[in-house]
C-alpha cells in the first residue's frame, strides 16, 4: 500500500484564488471601459454629424479615445476627444455646399478668378454666401478672404473644430448618457467572456 501524504497551503491557494478571480475582474473591466469607449467614439461621431453639415471621415479622424488604464486598484479611463493636428479650427472648405461645384470653385481659384462661395456650417437652417471677397486656394484646400481693397492682405476664414463641436452641451450630455446606459451590458458581456475563457470553455 502506497500512502500519499499531501499538504496544502489554505492561506496560499486562498490567496491565489483571490488573485485569479480579480485577474478575471480586471481583464472584464477594462475590456468593458474599452470597448464602451470605442461605442462611445461612433457615438460622439454620429450626434456631431447630426448637428453639423461634415462627413464622418473628417469627424473619425479628429477623435481619439484614451484607452482604459489601471491606477492602483481602481480603474480609470478617458474618452478624450482630440484634433490630430492640434489645431482648433476648420477651415470652412469642409463646410463649401456642394451643389455650389467644389470643383468649379477650385478650377476658379487655380484661374485666379473669384466665384460665389456658399457655406453650410450646421445641418438647419440655409447656406450662407462669404461675399465677393472669399475665394479658394492653396490648390483647393483653404478657403481665404481679402481683408482690404487689393489682394493682398488675405486671412484663412475658420470655425471651431470637431473637438469643439462635441463639446456643445447638448452634444456632450447624450453621449455620457448612452456610455452610462451601455457600459452595464457590455461589462456583463465581457465578464461573461473570461470567466468562460478562465474555465476552458
Amino acid at each position: 500500500m502506497v500512502t500519499l501524504s499531501l499538504t496544502f497551503n489554505f492561506d496560499k491557494v486562498q490567496r491565489r484564488l483571490i488573485a485569479l478571480q480579480e485577474d478575471i475582474g480586471r481583464n472584464a473591466l477594462r475590456s468593458a471601459v474599452n470597448k464602451t469607449a470605442a461605442l462611445g467614439k461612433t457615438e460622439m461621431s454620429k450626434r456631431i454629424r447630426e448637428e453639423f453639415n461634415i462627413s464622418a471621415d473628417k469627424v473619425r479622424n479628429k477623435l481619439y479615445v484614451r484607452k482604459a488604464t489601471l491606477a492602483g486598484r481602481r480603474f480609470s479611463f478617458e474618452a478624450e476627444l482630440g484634433s490630430l493636428n492640434k489645431k482648433r479650427a476648420l477651415n470652412l472648405i469642409n463646410f463649401v455646399e456642394k451643389s455650389v461645384s467644389l470643383v468649379q470653385a477650385k478650377r476658379r481659384a487655380k484661374k485666379g478668378t473669384l466665384g460665389q462661395i456658399f457655406v453650410k456650417v450646421k445641418r438647419t437652417g440655409g447656406k450662407k454666401s462669404l461675399g465677393p471677397k472669399a475665394f479658394i486656394g492653396n490648390n483647393g484646400r483653404t478657403v481665404f478672404m481679402r481683408t482690404g481693397t487689393g489682394r493682398l492682405p488675405i486671412k484663412a476664414v475658420q470655425t471651431i473644430d470637431v473637438p469643439q463641436m462635441f463639446n456643445t452641451r447638448r452634444i456632450n450630455a447624450k453621449v455620457q448618457v448612452y456610455m452610462v446606459r451601455r457600459f452595464p451590458e457590455v461589462f456583463e458581456r465581457e465578464a461573461a467572456f473570461y470567466i468562460r475563457r478562465f474555465n476552458g470553455n
